[in-house]
């Protein structure tokens, strides 16, 4: 259900692209979207072009590392970011045709290789449970799903303990990555992402009132 939500969103904000920009059968959008997002949007893309609306070309990667592309004279013509931070950045530049809109939201869960003998937990000596293990994250300096995860772990106390066992990846795809490949003992990561794997289970998750609120703004 929630995958269909974020379709609608976002495809309503890709239809009133298109009649700005008179949109045909044989013209190209660019989209620059959060990583996170890949699995929604190239279903986007698809339905989309089916309709004859013309060609979606997708650009995935950590917001930040796509936000500074943009700043910096990628082709953009829509920007998804995963968090609003990103979004201000380029707000603050002049760099936006137009008000983000924000789509949808997300949340944060622990993940472990479907295959771990051991259960680890927010709950629990988190660190002391990784035995020698890593944690796999997207970075907290520019990564949102790394940034709402060092927020969240700050808040629950855990930050210190855990800070030294991280795996900081380039984006929060990457860290499921790591995750699946039994390289990483857990990893934090969206639950949308954790949702579309087959090889890591959710063993505990963020609650609302702990992690900030993550949202996705379009412009």
């Amino acid at each position: 259900m929630r995958l269909w939500r974020i379709i609608g969103g976002v495809a309503a904000v890709l239809a009133a692209l298109s009649r700005v920009a008179g949109a045909a059968p044989d013209s190209v959008v660019t989209l620059f979207a959060a990583a996170s997002t890949a699995n929604a949007v190239t279903e986007i893309a698809e339905a989309y072009e089916q309709q004859g609306n013309g060609h979606i070309h997708t650009v995935f990667a950590s917001s930040g590392v796509l936000a500074r592309q943009i700043a910096n004279g990628a082709p953009a013509d829509l920007f998804l970011s995963a968090n609003t931070l990103w979004m201000d950045w380029l707000a603050r530049r002049n760099l936006l045709a137009g008000e983000p809109q924000t789509l949808f939201g997300n949340s944060l869960v622990l993940i472990q290789p479907a295959d771990a003998t051991i259960t680890l937990g927010f709950n629990t000596d988190l660190a002391q449970g990784l035995d020698g293990g890593r944690l796999a994250v997207g970075d907290p300096d520019h990564v949102p799903a790394g940034i709402y995860a060092r927020v969240a772990l700050e808040r629950m106390g855990l930050w210190a303990g855990l800070e030294p066992r991280l795996v900081r990846m380039q984006n929060v795809r990457a860290a499921l990555l790591l995750v699946e490949r039994g390289e990483a003992a857990a990893g934090i990561v969206y639950a949308s992402d954790a949702a579309i794997s087959k090889s890591v289970r959710v063993v505990d998750s963020i609650a609302a009132k702990t992690g900030p609120p993550i949202h996705y703004p379009a412009a």
